[in-house]
């Protein structure tokens, strides 16, 4: 009986052993993917997909990093920082220009009041709508805009929806003062009664049309833009590694299936523990209800709708291109600059095609 017992914890101990053994093997099979996000909506997706464990289910161990705007994670590029992210069209266009970056996919797309002035109700600004009357939602005119002071995050999304609301009112930068802030410092200031006016983007916007007592003055969809927020890639990574790439792009869209299936209000209080958890700032219910509501996202179909090239530049080429033209126009980037990027083929289809035929 005692020689029973013995065999018995032997066999224990070993079982024990032979399991923790193996589980350093598992984890020294996952690849790390250092990634860059700001704390928006399509932040969310990855983070849920980290609680699941669905980056794992592909190989992958995705490390999340947090950063304040665009510019800042284009900025920790150099430094090996991150290999994906997610980040404007804008700053994905001059990621390329700078860094050689691609785009990869759509993280998701903005509805009205997203990104966009805003203004105190009291202000000149507000009390004029319709000067342009192709764009009867937008409020100001040339008198009430000019010289005025706008808070803004510089070479954004925040700044594309400034500039497209200027041009929507015959005027451009230099025709108003630009306080560069990143955006909490932005609205704090705007709160303050600092500057005229602020160009911010969600979850900003939905914060300050809670508080009230502001109009606004111009968002991108109503200045007849789209602001897609995009994968963005170390170009020389997923060359380098393209099936990491279609796994971190698998990951993602598993996400976006479920946030297509799912009722905002189901996930809801998964999306407030994220804020809470990831972003390390409260939202209320409100607010981030809104803020699932206002940001469409694309199926892997969806997505390869919008990257097909095979008939000229693709929907999400065509956009870069708009961006790239925008800017050199209004003298962000110089003609050289835009000549650089003005194909738009830095954004790529290839890893969400390579996606597509490993689930046929």
């Amino acid at each position: 009986m005692l020689k029973l017992k013995r065999f018995f914890l032997s066999l224990v101990a070993a079982l024990v052993c032979l399991v923790q053994l193996a589980l350093p093997v598992q984890a020294a099979d996952l690849v790390k993917v250092p990634t860059a996000w700001l704390d928006e909506h399509e932040t969310f997706l990855v983070w849920y997909a980290k609680e699941k464990g669905w980056d794992k289910e592909a190989g992958l161990d995705i490390e999340m990093k947090l950063f304040s705007s665009g510019p800042d994670i284009l900025t920790a590029l150099p430094a090996g920082e991150w290999v994906f992210g997610a980040v404007g069209a804008l700053p994905a266009m001059l990621g390329n220009l700078r860094h050689g970056i691609s785009i990869i996919a759509y993280a998701n797309n903005e509805a009205a009041d997203c990104t966009s002035v805003v203004v105190r109700e009291d202000s000149p600004i507000a009390k004029i709508k319709g000067y342009n009357k192709d764009y009867p939602e937008v409020y100001g005119d040339p008198e009430t805009v000019r010289g005025k002071t706008f808070l803004v995050t510089t070479l954004t999304s925040s700044h594309y929806a400034l500039s497209n609301w200027l041009a929507v009112l015959g005027l451009k930068d230099s025709d108003v003062v630009i306080k560069n802030m990143d955006q909490a410092q932005a609205l704090g200031a705007f709160e303050n009664n600092i500057g005229d006016g602020v160009a911010i983007w969600a979850p900003y916007t939905f914060i300050i049309k809670e508080k009230g007592g502001v109009v606004f003055a111009g968002d991108i969809v109503k200045c007849k833009k789209s602001n897609p927020i995009v994968l963005i890639a170390d170009t020389k990574y997923a060359e380098d590694h393209p099936e990491v790439a279609v796994k971190f792009l698998s990951v993602y869209q598993r996400s976006v299936e479920m946030l297509k299936s799912t009722t905002p209000e189901a996930i809801l209080d998964e999306y407030l523990r994220f804020y809470l958890e990831f972003v390390g700032k409260p939202y209320s219910r409100s607010q981030a209800l809104m803020d699932l509501k206002t940001h469409p996202v694309y199926s892997l179909d969806e997505q390869l709708a919008i990257f097909d090239d095979s008939k000229g530049p693709s929907k999400a080429q065509l956009h870069q291109i708009d961006v790239a033209s925008f800017f050199s126009k209004v003298g962000r980037i110089t003609p050289e600059e835009a000549a650089k990027v003005q194909d738009g083929t830095y954004a790529t289809g290839k890893y969400l095609k390579m996606l597509k035929d490993q689930q046929k």
